[in-house]
């Protein structure tokens, strides 16, 4: 029976409630503040065919934060919604705008850990029913790319706006669902215009079959100079609809001079830090490089609107199915960014920070920043956003069931807590945010000094044992959150028994350190 209730005992020590009492890792604040604003202005297409002209529109964002932080300087994470390109309800999803549920309940839960989330939308426009696979692609290219634009609009604006919302910009994040995750992948690994040009997974299949880029940045002016089109890549410079080819003025739609791209905060950097895709795909996977910045991936490997590996994306119509171009998802991404070694120092996250990645590590086939997430239940084929949760008054509710029909908040809530919990030890590292003992610290091992701890569990007395050419030298105590409780200096000595008397009962770290170097160590009092 003692040992049956020691068991239970020690589940209960391992829960991730209380192994990550840290700020950023898990809930610190009770409520959150939310203010809604726009981080700049652009032009959309949507309007082209009722009104023939591009129309002038707010980049809207709902910025939360901590109720009651004194911390001036927080990171920020800027969280992209899905949507497909297109607005709701127009895109027959039940999701898409900045209020959607799950934007909403990710952007609280963060807020809650620390951060400062801005929820925040981007231009959409595109035709998925064009009547040639090449019209499909020239237009989603396009919207994709204005997406990329206005991401890096958005970090330029909270760059200008820092100390209004006490944010740290050399702590930037950006977050993508669904089609958001597209903008994410393609923010994170574009570096600049001519990679839209030369893909490799096909080749060149951004350009036309008359050899005509389907994005155009700029064209040369016969007096010298150049027109810009599209605008560059980081959404700084003006983007015009050209006159003719032969100079004259295209009555359009849109016409000549009409604008493609606004600039916004042009003193600015786009630069961030880290990249969180969920439910995206990468545009070309020539794009990703040593340049890139770190990628978490979260994804259902069956996933029909964003190849988990690299296939051809189809876009679902009445009747079947039109493809659009081939892209590669999360799989392949975390593959090539374990070859490129981009992913190792996410390799030695302790385990009480991360019960997700240990729970799905045989499915991860070794990528430490891959989450395969598996639908409920698991044999629903288009269960790609397990994530997703709206209201049954949801005029496109019916058409969200039909790839989520066990769809309700509850489970929604769930794998969204999930979710966070795998991203929050990685958002850690890669944001180099004061987590502390998040990572083993060792550089030495067991091994390398005879160390042997035991008992382990102990009731009270624990003894400490090394090899007696390895002395040890310190020893100190932390709690869970990596605060320091007590340190034993001066020990010179290969055998040492610690009381434990006056620690509550619970799991500790150990840190030991030896000439040679130190080891953290897991124990447990009970």
């Amino acid at each position: 029976m003692r040992g049956f209730l020691l068991s239970i005992f020690l589940v209960l020590l391992l829960s991730p409630s209380l192994t990550q009492a840290q700020r950023y890792l898990s809930p610190q604040f009770d409520g959150v503040n939310v203010v809604s604003t726009a981080y700049g202005f652009n032009y959309t297409v949507l309007a082209v065919p009722t009104v023939g002209r591009t129309v002038r529109q707010p980049l809207a964002t709902d910025i939360y934060s901590p109720k009651g932080d004194t911390e001036t300087k927080r990171p920020l994470i800027i969280y992209f919604p899905t949507g497909n390109f297109l607005p709701f309800p127009q895109n027959t999803s039940p999701s898409g705008t900045i209020k959607d549920s799950t934007c909403v309940d990710v952007a609280t839960k963060l807020a809650k850990m620390g951060y400062v989330v801005a929820v925040a939308d981007y231009r959409k426009g595109w035709n998925p029913v064009a009547q040639t696979q090449e019209g499909r692609v020239n237009t989603l290219i396009n919207a994709a790319y204005r997406g990329v634009q206005d991401a890096r609009t958005a970090i330029r604006f909270f760059k200008e706006k820092a100390n209004d919302f006490g944010i740290d910009t050399t702590r930037i994040a950006i977050w993508g669902q669904g089609t958001g995750g597209y903008i994410t992948l393609a923010t994170a690994t574009l570096d600049k215009y001519s990679e839209v040009l030369t893909t490799t997974n096909p080749a060149a299949k951004f350009v036309g079959s008359n050899g005509r880029p389907f994005v155009i940045e700029r064209v040369p002016l016969p007096t010298g100079g150049f027109f810009y089109i599209n605008g560059d890549i980081e959404g700084k410079i003006l983007g015009r609809v050209p006159p003719n080819a032969d100079g004259t003025p295209n009555p359009g739609p849109p016409p000549t001079g009409d604008t493609l791209n606004l600039p916004n905060w042009v003193n600015h950097s786009s630069d961030f830090k880290l990249a969180i895709n969920m439910g995206g795909a990468l545009g070309d996977i020539s794009w990703l490089d040593q340049n890139s910045v770190d990628i978490i991936s979260i994804q259902a490997p069956y996933d029909p609107f964003a190849p988990y590996e690299d296939a051809v994306l189809f876009v679902p119509i009445p009747g079947g199915q039109l493809p659009v171009v081939q892209v590669q998802g999360s799989k392949l991404v975390q593959d090539k960014l374990k070859a490129l070694g981009k992913d190792a120092k996410y390799n030695n996250i302790l385990p009480a920070f991360d019960p997700i990645g240990q729970a799905i590590k045989s499915r991860q086939g070794g990528l430490t920043n891959l989450f395969p997430v598996i639908g409920t239940p698991a044999n629903i084929p288009n269960d790609s956003s397990p994530w997703d949760f709206w209201a049954a008054s949801n005029p496109n509710n019916a058409s969200g069931l039909t790839g989520n029909p066990d769809m309700s908040a509850e489970k929604g809530r769930r794998y969204i807590d999930s979710i966070i919990a795998f991203v929050a030890p990685r958002a850690c590292i890669g944001l180099e945010l004061p987590c502390q003992y998040l990572v083993s610290t060792d550089n030495i091992t067991e091994t390398e000094v005879g160390l042997k701890i035991a008992p382990n569990p102990a009731h009270h007395v624990m003894n400490f044992q090394s090899n007696d050419d390895a002395p040890m030298k310190t020893l100190e105590i932390l709690d869970m959150t990596g605060r320091n409780l007590f340190t034993v200096n001066n020990i010179n000595a290969s055998q040492y028994e610690l009381n434990g008397q006056n620690l509550l009962p619970g799991m500790y770290f150990v840190k030991i350190s030896f000439d040679s170097g130190n080891i953290l160590k897991k124990v447990l009092f009970y």
